[in-house]
């Protein structure tokens, strides 16, 4: 039997191959089976060590991290409570106190 994906809307694991698109007998949702495949692929965030990052982890700096367009420096030991994980090229929102709203790479940091 092959795995065929579940249906997005209603998670009826009874899905079919019509064509081009996947159908759901349960609740008639049809979806390309293209979209299904992108689904699956999701974005793994890892820090300096290798642990998989999640939104909320707390991290620490383990770096110097100049601020740009500023003279304030992340210090190193830094803790980062409640991150948020974002596409783009810092992977790290985050709010660090005293110096405010911020964007870190995953690779300046380890999970705490």
């Amino acid at each position: 039997m092959s795995a065929l994906p579940p249906c997005p809307q209603c998670n009826s694991e009874f899905t079919y191959e019509d064509g081009d698109n996947y159908v759901c007998p349960e609740c008639a949702h049809e979806w390309p089976q293209a979209a299904a495949e992108t689904v699956e692929e999701k974005r793994v965030v890892k820090d300096a060590n290798g642990n998989v990052l999640q939104d909320g982890d707390t991290v620490t700096v383990i770096k110097d991290l100049k601020v740009k367009g500023s003279s304030l420096v992340v210090k190193v030991g830094t803790k980062v409570k409640n991150i948020r994980l974002v596409d783009g090229d810092h992977d790290i929102d985050c709010k660090i106190d005293g110096i405010g709203q911020m964007g870190l790479k995953s690779e300046f940091v380890k999970k705490a």
